[in-house]
């Protein structure tokens, strides 16, 4: 795909994200890592990841897509959203890059492929930023018969979610809030435009669950987490997995207490009477098994990252127990 397009004879404009960045000869945008180089976009953080590591694919985390395997995951630096209670904030909030960590995409395949992972997770800082260097490592990962993975805040350009179809395999977005204000204010982006990728990915070929870090006094009121809920519900499917993980205080918000467990089990019986067939937590000591919704038997049976599948039948995606069929990617 084309990264840019011509603005005028000083200026492109970037199609990474749902920003649009017009970036004048010698500017980056707001995330701070593409610029614009006699009229073309260069991506700063090509080849020059600034984490990598092999994961558990349930730390990304999904619960439906190739459970317990291993994802080789990286990231790079610099960020298109603004989270004051970002946990990757070394990363995300910055611009700089140690072109020192020379990684190209083949080099990248080569050590999934070493590790035995089953997918390439691009994740710790926006993927959609550095989606030039995501894209080649996947195109790559395909042909080799690996899969692959986004962790995103989900404020893809239209051009790239489209892009994005045949190449990438599954997605956890982050719905931070379902309040505009707090959007628009604190995350300088727009709650439309993630929940407009939202349905999108839900209609694609893209398996995608949903995350929420539930955050005291930001976005842990009944009435948002019950709108966040029915949204999942209604526009996506009530077989999306979602994922409520606890905030520990952390960047800009230190002096925050960390979510209770109580709080934590009040969102997922929400998430549960709004109709979601799989509500999980995260970042707590809790069950985290999936279970049939029809028979309640224990399908997956999850303890922090110790995963076993007991009863799913992984070739069929049903339950042994009583023939439901359980939404995911299973093989």
């Amino acid at each position: 795909m084309q990264y840019s397009r011509y603005k005028n004879d000083d200026a492109v404009t970037c199609l990474l994200c749902k920003h649009y960045c017009t970036l004048k000869e010698g500017k980056t945008g707001i995330c701070g890592i593409n610029k614009n180089e006699g009229g073309k976009l260069r991506n700063l953080t090509y080849a020059h990841p600034s984490a990598l590591h092999l994961d558990p694919i349930e730390k990304k985390p999904l619960y439906h897509f190739l459970p317990a395997s291993t994802s080789l995951s990286l990231g790079t630096v610099g960020c298109n959203f603004r989270c004051p209670f970002c946990q990757n904030y070394s990363i995300s909030q910055t611009d700089k890059v140690n072109e020192a960590n020379y990684y190209p995409p083949e080099a990248i395949v080569a050590l999934a492929l070493q590790n035995k992972a089953k997918s390439i997770s691009y994740t710790y800082n926006e993927p959609t930023i550095w989606y030039p260097y995501a894209r080649d490592i996947a195109v790559l990962a395909k042909k080799a018969g690996l899969r692959n993975v986004f962790v995103t805040s989900g404020y893809e350009s239209d051009e790239v979610l489209e892009d994005m179809q045949g190449i990438i395999d599954a997605a956890n977005v982050d719905l931070k809030s379902f309040s505009h204000e707090y959007y628009k204010k604190v995350l300088k982006t727009s709650l439309d435009g993630v929940l407009e990728n939202l349905e999108k990915f839900a209609r694609s070929s893209i398996w995608v669950e949903v995350t929420t870090l539930v955050v005291p006094g930001v976005n842990d009121s009944k009435e948002e987490l019950e709108q966040m809920a029915e949204f999942i519900a209604t526009k996506m499917g009530v077989g999306v997995p979602w994922h409520l993980s606890a905030f520990h205080p952390d960047y800009k918000m230190g002096t925050t207490p960390p979510t209770s467990l109580q709080k934590l089990l009040e969102a997922k019986e929400i998430g549960e009477k709004g109709g979601l067939k799989y509500v999980y937590l995260g970042n707590v000591r809790y069950d985290g098994s999936t279970y049939c919704p029809k028979c309640a038997s224990v399908l997956i049976k999850r303890e922090v990252y110790r995963t076993e599948v007991l009863g799913l039948d992984l070739e069929k995606g049903c339950c042994s127990a009583c023939g439901e069929m359980i939404e995911g990617v299973w093989k």
